[in-house]
C-alpha cells in the first residue's frame, strides 16, 4: 500500500489519529508532517489541514477527510481540485446527532439554559413549563441525518416542519422547499435546528433575515458547519432579545480559539464538535478500505462529487 500522511492543525488530533490507526489498521503506512518519507505520501488523511500542506505532496492521489463533512479543506487552498476526496460515513452517525439536538431542544424547552445562567446569582426561578406539543422546532437540512433528527423530535411530541432544498415528503412533519417557502418555515419558530450542508448557496444561511421571521425569544442550534452562521448578526439578534440562546457545536475554525467571542457572548452555549462522530473503528476501517480501493484501480467509497460538495 502507498504511504499516507496526516494533516491535522491539531497536534492532539494528530496523535489520536496515529494511534488509531496503528490499533485498527496496522497495515497503513501512517507518517506525519516532518518525517522523512512525508513528501511520497500518495493519501492525507485530513481534519483542518495546515495552509499548503496539501500542495507539498507531489504524489497525492486521495484526499480523505476522517468525518462526514469535507468543507474544513478549505483551510488548504494548496489542494489540487483534481485529486479525488472522500469522507467518513458512519451508520451510527445519525443516532449520535438525533440524541444531541433532542438534548439541545430539551435544553431550551425546558428553560435549563434559564436555570444555568442564574445558577450563579443563586437564583431560584422555576421556568414556565409547557407541553411539547406547544413547542414549534424547524429543522433545516432534510437529509440522511436531518430527516430522522425531525422524526426523533416529532416523535418525543414537539410540532415539527422542515425545510430543504428540493421537496421531500416525511410522515408527521410538515415540510417546507425551496427559498420561497423559507420564511413560512420559519415562521414563530421556537427552536430551529440548522444542518444543512456547506455549499455556496448556504454559506452564512444564519443570519438576520433567517432570525427576523423566528419567534421572540426563540434558540439557535447549530450542527451544520460553523460557515453557515453569521456570528455578529447572531450577537446582534441575542443583544436584541430576538434571540434567547443559541447552541454551536461546529465554527470556522477548530479547536475554537480562546480569544473567540463565542465563547463569552451572553446566551451562546458552546460545545466542541461532539454532537456525533465516526468512532475509531469506522474511521480505520473505511480509511483502509479507501486505500486498498486506489491501489488496486476500484472506484472509491463514499466520494464527495465536487460540485455538491458533499
Amino acid at each position: 500500500m502507498g504511504k499516507l500522511i496526516l494533516l491535522c492543525q491539531n497536534p492532539a488530533l494528530t496523535d489520536w489519529l496515529a494511534a488509531l490507526f496503528a490499533e485498527h489498521a496496522p497495515q497503513l503506512d501512517v507518517l506525519r508532517p516532518g518525517d522523512a518519507q512525508a513528501h511520497l505520501a500518495e493519501v492525507a488523511v485530513c481534519w483542518f489541514p495546515p495552509a499548503g500542506s496539501l500542495g507539498q505532496l507531489p504524489n497525492l492521489r486521495l484526499v480523505h477527510s476522517i468525518g462526514s463533512g469535507v468543507d474544513h479543506l478549505a483551510q488548504d487552498s494548496s489542494r489540487d481540485p483534481a485529486v479525488p476526496v472522500c469522507r467518513v460515513v458512519d451508520p451510527d452517525h445519525t443516532l449520535g446527532m438525533s440524541e444531541y439536538v433532542h438534548w439541545g431542544v430539551l435544553h431550551f424547552h425546558r428553560g435549563f439554559d434559564q436555570v444555568i445562567a442564574g445558577h450563579s446569582q443563586q437564583h431560584w426561578q422555576r421556568p414556565v413549563q409547557r407541553k411539547a406539543e406547544h413547542f414549534k422546532v424547524g429543522v433545516m437540512g432534510l437529509g440522511a441525518i436531518g430527516a430522522p433528527v425531525a422524526q426523533r423530535l416529532a416523535g418525543a411530541g414537539y410540532d415539527v416542519r422542515g425545510w430543504a432544498r428540493t421537496p421531500r415528503q416525511i410522515e408527521g412533519i410538515s415540510t417546507f422547499a425551496g427559498a420561497p417557502s423559507l420564511h413560512g418555515f420559519l415562521a414563530g419558530l421556537d427552536v430551529l435546528v440548522n444542518l444543512l450542508p456547506l455549499t455556496a448557496s448556504t454559506q452564512g444561511v444564519l443570519n438576520h433575515a433567517v432570525f427576523h421571521h423566528m419567534a421572540d425569544g426563540s434558540a439557535l442550534i447549530n450542527c451544520g458547519r460553523g460557515q453557515h452562521l453569521d456570528a455578529e448578526h447572531l450577537r446582534q439578534a441575542l443583544a436584541s432579545g430576538k434571540l434567547r440562546g443559541a447552541l454551536l457545536d461546529v465554527f470556522e475554525q477548530e479547536p475554537l480559539p480562546a480569544d473567540a467571542p463565542l465563547w463569552h457572548m451572553p446566551g451562546v452555549w458552546v460545545t466542541p464538535h461532539m454532537a456525533s462522530a465516526a468512532s475509531d473503528l469506522c474511521i480505520a476501517r473505511q480509511v483502509a478500505d479507501n486505500v486498498s480501493r486506489l491501489a488496486a484501480g476500484l472506484e472509491l467509497n463514499n466520494r464527495v462529487d465536487a460540485e455538491l460538495g458533499y
